[in-house]
């Protein structure tokens, strides 16, 4: 594992990816941190956190679309499957380099309390808190472009992808609006959300059986779950869409609140979504 970890370091800094992320990470940042803290005189750095959480649907595209997709095309995959190292190794060196680049971004960060500090700050640790919850938010949708990555062959394809399902998580608040909050509709999304998850499954694992058996047995507890309190449905799928949202979770911890529910949700999407990518990547070595 460490040795694809150091050849994947390596790549993103041989290819300049590594330091266009790096600066296209830091100049946002650095703008709202002078406009909102040294200029406006806000006390909290999460302020400037918050209002660039948009720089991920550029930058994690961009540093994700090459990591599997790139190996596809040029058909170096084939070296993954003959590999005496695993693939859940393969899959974390690379996983990691793409943290490590983050970690970098989120390192230099850590500089600006400081300054905030100098001028009488008094949130210190609460902008510390900020910018962990920053690198969790970094690492849960690092997870997710590299297993949109791992789908395609075509680095175009993968980063499109993944500023795509980015988005939406991103803009998930707003338009769980314009759901009603009825519960025939909130039970119809459900079981929209279960066939849309055993096709995922079948897509991955190629096992129709499986996901037939998961369809049936998914909706038929939806159902019971509506026979026995069609009332508690009210608004829930709203609620639950609501509660995939990246960039709400991040909020919390703007306003000074420690959400270790927040942190344990982006630890889970980063490990569910690595998992993903190796069943993704094992399919392919039994196609």
């Amino acid at each position: 594992m460490a040795a694809v970890y150091k050849k994947e370091l390596h790549g993103y800094f041989t290819s300049m990816i590594g330091y266009v992320v790096l600066a296209f990470m830091l100049f946002f940042p650095s703008i709202y941190f002078i406009f909102l803290n040294l200029y406006s005189g806000y006390p909290l750095f999460g302020y400037a956190l918050s209002s660039i959480s948009f720089i991920f649907l550029i930058a994690i595209p961009i540093l994700t679309m090459r990591s599997l997709a790139e190996e596809r095309k040029n058909k170096t995959d084939q070296m993954l499957f003959t590999s005496p190292v695993s693939l859940w190794k393969i899959i974390l060196g690379k996983y990691l380099a793409m943290i490590t680049i983050m970690a970098l971004v989120c390192l230099m960060l850590c500089t600006c309390p400081l300054i905030i500090r100098m001028f009488g700050g008094i949130y210190t640790l609460s902008d510390y808190a900020c910018i962990l919850a920053f690198f969790l938010y970094g690492c849960a949708a690092i997870a997710i472009g590299l297993f949109i990555s791992s789908l395609t062959e075509s680095q175009i394809i993968a980063c499109v992808g993944t500023f795509g399902i980015l988005l939406i998580l991103h803009l998930m608040p707003g338009m769980t609006e314009i759901i009603p909050d009825t519960s025939g509709a909130s039970f119809l999304g459900f079981w929209i959300l279960i066939l849309a998850a055993a096709y995922c499954f079948f897509q991955i694992t190629k096992n129709w059986l499986a996901g037939v058996i998961g369809a049936a047995a998914g909706t038929v507890i939806l159902a019971v779950a509506y026979l026995i309190n069609g009332d508690a449905f009210a608004g829930a799928f709203a609620a639950f869409l609501n509660s995939l949202s990246l960039a709400s979770r991040f909020d919390s911890f703007v306003s000074q609140i420690f959400d270790l529910p927040a942190v344990v949700y982006y630890i889970s999407i980063s490990v569910l979504f690595v998992f993903l990518t190796v069943q993704s990547v094992e399919k392919r070595r039994w196609s």
